[in-house]
């Protein structure tokens, strides 16, 4: 297999503001996946979070004239839909019902490593510079983890299958027939959204009544998280090197232990504090790489 090193990306306005999207928006839908949680089945929430945006996005992009999906494009959005949202935010969702908001956004910080590793795997090389990031910021996740925050056996194995059905489909997605833009995202909402709504019926999830916080939390989430954050992301998945695209992993630890100490009650002692210094250095390393080519 021939070994290629991708160009340097451009940071341009719109890739910078698909970043900001990303790091801020997803690291506050740890915290509200465990509002929403609080009274609404795991997999039957995140099935009408992600079938609600995928169906406003999908309407909004016909009525601007888009061209609907092919049927081949669709068969791949289902796969693609159920890699990233059924096994990625799935697992992470149910991994919450045992672990805190901070625990699930510091596990998933393992994501650029797997990126790098699937990328290497088609053929795409990570320069020395994002290796060096991605070995900091885990570090900064190995240094958080012998603090005070834990999760059970249970809810860390999910938490490691999230982000390898996430970096996986993230990856496979740009060398697949899936249909451009937005539509895109809108595709694998709907088709992801779907699978998720039909394995809550398979599991024999129960609705009961929701609290108020739960359905604003599921409102956020369809609005903020998917609508707004999963299309960004999307983005910089098709446009930009997958160091970067997944560099979010390490700035949403930052924003979900901050709320979740804020809103949910949750602890982070001086070690903790310190180690995301640690994660922002490695986010540093991996978004603003060397101007040569390296390795």
């Amino acid at each position: 297999m021939t070994t290629q090193t991708l160009p340097r990306p451009t940071l341009t306005l719109t890739v910078l503001g698909a970043l900001a999207v990303v790091y801020v928006v997803w690291g506050s839908t740890y915290y509200a996946i465990k509002v929403a949680i609080g009274s609404l089945p795991p997999l039957g929430m995140l099935g009408v979070r992600f079938v609600v945006a995928g169906v406003l996005l999908y309407a909004f992009l016909r009525l601007r004239g888009a061209a609907a999906p092919t049927r081949r494009e669709w068969v791949w959005s289902v796969v693609i839909g159920t890699l990233l949202l059924g096994g990625g935010t799935g697992f992470v969702t149910l991994a919450e019902r045992d672990a805190s908001s901070s625990v699930a956004a510091l596990m998933i910080a393992v994501s650029p490593l797997f990126a790098g590793i699937f990328a290497a795997l088609w053929g795409e090389r990570t320069r020395r510079r994002e290796w060096l990031g991605i070995a900091v910021g885990l570090l900064g996740v190995v240094l958080l983890n012998l603090g005070e925050l834990r999760a059970t056996p249970l809810a860390a194995v999910l938490l490691v299958l999230a982000p390898l059905c996430w970096t996986f489909g993230s990856q496979w997605s740009r060398r697949l027939p899936l249909p451009a833009g937005l539509m895109g995202s809108a595709a694998q909402m709907l088709t992801g959204g779907g699978v998720l709504a039909l394995l809550s019926v398979l599991t024999g999830e129960r609705w009961g009544t929701p609290t108020a916080s739960s359905l604003w939390a599921l409102a956020y989430l369809t609005v903020f998280g998917s609508l707004l954050a999963y299309s960004a992301y999307m983005y910089l998945v098709a446009h930009t090197r997958p160091a970067l695209a997944t560099s979010y992993a390490y700035v949403n630890p930052v924003v979900a232990i901050i709320l979740g100490v804020a809103l949910g009650g949750e602890h982070l002692g001086a070690l903790g504090w310190a180690a995301l210094a640690v994660i922002v250095a490695g986010v540093g390393l991996v978004v603003w790489p060397g101007q040569r080519a390296e390795g």
